[in-house]
């Protein structure tokens, strides 16, 4: 199995005849994804390697009935707006890879798919992988690279970082350890969704044994993942690396998002919530697929 996306997962590409829709919605076709049809204003009743091109999100709706998944590849000005149209359609899950997204759009959007039971991979996400079953967004590359760092297995991967997420599934494939979902939660300061609302996603995995957390020194998401652990919510092993760990209080680090302030999201505060409530706290990113393999083979839940 997998969380959030499969190989059933009806999925569309906003912005789909642009030089990164088009090119994206290559890779997710020659991976497997269920790409059934995309937009761009004005360009509708052409097609984009095979597949058609609306108007509109809801022509597409019409076209082609029910659709779980969308895709933004539009400028971060643009993306409310594409946000908002996808949600107000009825569509249920949207990845959106743009950055430098305003602040306002973000919680405007963000706000939305909360009422109406969307939920939002990102802003500033390089998307998310099922491996052998279907990708949205950048994650992944190219059909080539995807198939040989991705392979099935046991493991989630979620990360704040976008390049260490495939850093870190290369490293458990090299260890021989496969992966169920991997995805970059985002680089904005705001997200949508966090390693909070994810871990219990992954509990419900049955493909799903342990869960690594890519996280980063700068707001509270890893102490809320804590949280999560700690209600009996999540009750699967999970290592957890903090990047950024020796930098002082007030440095900007990585993202606009990884910046402490007054000892909130510090290393510090990061790994003690981890450690109470269980977690493996590791190091180095080295010591991840390591450490996972020592308990995948003992079995450990936590």
């Amino acid at each position: 199995m997998a969380i959030l996306i499969d190989e059933n997962t009806r999925v569309m590409v906003q912005g789909i005849t642009g030089r990164e829709g088009s090119a994206r919605t290559r890779f997710m076709l020659d991976y497997g994804t269920k790409v059934l049809g995309g937009t761009t204003p004005g360009r509708g009743g052409t097609e984009v390697w095979g597949v058609p091109v609306y108007n509109t999100v809801k022509e597409a709706i019409e076209e082609h009935g029910q659709i779980d998944a969308s895709v933004t590849f539009v400028p971060g000005p643009q993306v409310k707006e594409a946000v908002i149209e996808a949600t107000e359609a009825g569509i249920k899950f949207i990845v959106v890879p743009a950055e430098r997204v305003p602040l306002h759009d973000s919680l405007e959007m963000i706000t939305l798919a909360r009422k109406k039971g969307t939920r939002i991979l990102g802003p500033g996400s390089l998307g998310l992988l099922s491996s052998d079953k279907a990708a949205m967004g950048w994650l992944g590359g190219s059909e080539d690279f995807a198939r040989e760092i991705f392979k099935p297995g046991p493991v989630g991967v979620m990360s704040r970082s976008g390049g260490q997420t495939s850093t870190v599934v290369w490293g458990l494939t090299s260890t021989g350890i496969g992966v169920s979902t991997a995805m970059h939660v985002g680089a904005e300061p705001i997200v949508g969704l966090s390693f909070a609302e994810l871990l219990p996603l992954f509990e419900q995995d049955e493909q799903t044994r342990a869960v690594v957390l890519f996280g980063e020194i700068g707001t509270v998401a890893e102490e809320e993942a804590a949280e999560v652990i700690k209600e009996g919510r999540f009750t699967k092993p999970l290592v957890a690396y903090i990047a950024g760990r020796t930098l002082p209080s007030g440095m900007r680090f990585s993202h606009a998002s990884a910046i402490i302030e007054r000892g909130r999201g510090t290393a510090e505060s990061k790994v003690k919530a981890l450690e109470e409530v269980g977690a493996y706290v590791v190091e180095t990113p080295q010591q991840i697929a390591i450490t996972l393999a020592k308990i995948l083979k003992a079995g450990k839940r936590k």
